[in-house]
């Protein structure tokens, strides 16, 4: 069989190639081309396993050799594949359905094939990226907030993260944690005193995703900070967003930015570039004292579920204008 799809869309945070899946889905027997007309064209008479290693951590690319490989014959092993919370909730769907995995949460997969797959029942985990989010959100205005449906085991890294720009939460339950409206809003410096760092790491590094959200919370915090966004070299360029909105922000170089706080934001007209940079508009909007207008609201949709009515839930005021 044989598909033929467009080229991706979505954020616009640099480029995003597609060596990765091409080359294990040909290590599985699949031919790859790219056409005149720029469609991604896939084919295959049959799969079989094979030893993949893949030269990035790449979650889609990850998800695609694992969805491949369950319905392939023979065994294959998945070197170097990501391990986020979101990869392995597919495997434990796919396990579901009768598919065979091991080594889930490691970088290290094993899958055999299976001639096919039934039905199931599951239910999707947390979004540990809505829930970094929210704890920027409240953060940022120095509010309080009870989240819950939160995993608890995604977030220590995130804590790490945002405990260096000093915003802490307390874990009230099984699933629940609270941001509380009483921060130390101190950006901490390393032990020898110099300006801390930010850094996204594949999991269960801190989320490259969340840099945007931990930028606009810095710049209320007191200190400076240097973020450092090591994946895409246009995510940081929506800096230029908040800049215009009075942030205090170093743009070193299309990798790293240098945060000083805090700062009154001023609204403003913008728009937003990606799902999580526009997700750190809103905040920033939030903050500013007055109205501000954010365009390409569809970018963030993407990313929040009924984000609107979460937002005047805990006291926004924001109305969606189309």
């Amino acid at each position: 069989g044989g598909i033929s799809l467009p080229p991706p869309g979505g954020d616009v945070i640099g480029f995003r190639r597609l060596d990765t899946h091409f080359f294990a889905l040909e290590a599985l027997g699949s031919t790859c081309r790219i056409s005149d007309d720029g469609f991604l064209e896939i084919t295959s008479k049959e799969l079989h396993g094979a030893a993949v290693f893949l030269d990035e951590a790449s979650v889609t690319a990850t998800e695609n050799v694992i969805m491949a490989a369950v319905l392939a014959k023979g065994k294959t092993t998945i070197r170097n594949a990501a391990s986020e919370p979101h990869v392995q909730d597919l495997c434990t769907l796919l396990i579901g359905m009768g598919a065979e995995i091991s080594g889930l949460g490691s970088n290290l997969l094993t899958i055999t094939g299976v001639p096919k797959l039934g039905g199931t029942e599951f239910s999707i985990g947390a979004d540990y990226m809505e829930v970094g989010s929210f704890i920027g959100l409240a953060a940022a205005t120095g509010g309080e907030v009870e989240l819950t449906g939160v995993d608890i085991v995604q977030l220590p890294m995130i804590a790490k993260g945002f405990g260096r720009i000093g915003v802490s939460w307390n874990v009230t339950g099984a699933d629940s944690i609270l941001v509380p409206r009483d921060q130390s809003r101190i950006i901490q410096k390393t032990v020898s005193g110099q300006t801390h760092k930010i850094d996204d790491a594949p999991w269960p590094g801190f989320p490259a995703d969340l840099l945007s959200i931990i930028t606009v919370v810095a710049t209320q915090m007191r200190g400076s900070v240097l973020v450092h966004e090591k994946m895409y070299e246009s995510r940081m360029f929506f800096i230029d967003w908040l800049i215009r909105m009075g942030a205090d922000i170093i743009l070193c170089d299309p990798h790293r930015a240098i945060v000083n706080g805090p700062i009154q934001l001023k609204p403003a007209e913008v728009a937003s570039p990606d799902v999580r940079a526009g997700m750190a508009l809103v905040i920033a909007a939030l903050c500013a004292d007055g109205v501000s207008t954010i365009q390409n609201i569809y970018q963030i949709e993407r990313g929040y579920e009924r984000l609107s009515e979460k937002l005047l839930g805990v006291g926004a005021k924001i109305r969606r204008m189309t």
